[in-house]
């Protein structure tokens, strides 16, 4: 009998044990890498309503965002994520978007450079740029190189789903602060082109001389665009030459009053 009451009390302790609430399982922060880039699996994809678009960013989190935005309106769906210029060439002639946003500032092959070539390979695919960058100067530059419209990072979250109407009907759109900034430079003050020194860079010398501008030594700008140090040395040599500037001291002084004038 003691025996069978002892098995008794046992089991009557290893139930409470059991029937006990279960921990809950640790939360753990949402890493940027875990927003991979490629092909996006999207529910919205065999909607024949939905205008598929590309979102070519190198900011994960950014680049997440922003596709849940323009995903919550039923009538675009997000086909693929880039996050460099060669990534986004491959998906565009994989997937065929009906659209691509272009971040400008991509490591490597810069924005501009992409909207060349997507402008060259895929001449009707209208093209969204947007850019950290409330310059007039950069909203210029993408619209030549070929971008249908140009809207800041700052603006992105409240004008991005009009930006991609306006685009996809055919019409050019800029961000109502950049429109009244490319107004006011380009067409009230009577500029014409060329009157900028810095009109007469490339699109890549103008980065190289914005970075000069915020202090980054050479070998630092070499690893953030992906090139070499000689090839930066180039360009600033050339940035020299075209400023008709004499040395590099005179370059990099040009470059902060150039970076500090235009608040970028």
């Amino acid at each position: 009998m003691k025996s069978t009451a002892r098995a008794g009390r046992q089991a009557n302790r290893k139930s409470r044990k059991s029937t006990g609430p279960a921990a809950a399982p640790a939360s753990e922060p949402i890493a940027p890498d875990s927003f991979s880039s490629g092909v996006v699996d999207s529910p919205k994809s065999d909607l024949s309503q939905a205008i598929p678009i590309l979102i070519v960013d190198d900011h994960p989190l950014f680049r997440h965002g922003l596709a849940q935005l323009i995903n919550s309106d039923d009538g675009y769906s997000i086909c693929g994520e880039a996050s460099s210029a060669p990534e986004a060439m491959a998906l565009v002639r994989k997937l065929r978007p009906k659209l691509a946003i272009v971040d400008l500032g991509l490591k490597g092959p810069s924005g501009i450079e992409l909207t060349k070539s997507l402008r060259v390979e895929f001449p009707k695919m209208p093209i969204l740029v947007l850019s950290m960058h409330d310059e007039p100067t950069y909203a210029v530059r993408s619209l030549r190189a070929g971008a249908n419209g140009y809207v800041t990072k700052q603006d992105a979250l409240g004008s991005v789903l009009i930006a991609l109407r306006e685009v996809l009907d055919g019409r050019v759109y800029l961000s109502p602060s950049m429109a009244s900034e490319v107004i006011s430079n380009v067409v009230l003050t009577k500029r014409e082109p060329g009157a900028d020194p810095t009109d007469g860079l490339t699109d890549r010398e103008l980065e190289v001389l914005e970075r000069i501008g915020k202090g980054e030594e050479v070998k630092a700008i070499a690893k953030t665009l992906h090139l070499s140090p000689k090839t930066v040395e180039t360009h600033r040599s050339h940035i020299k030459e075209k400023l008709r500037l004499d040395n590099a001291r005179q370059v990099a002084r040009y470059a902060v009053q150039w970076v500090s004038g235009r608040d970028i």
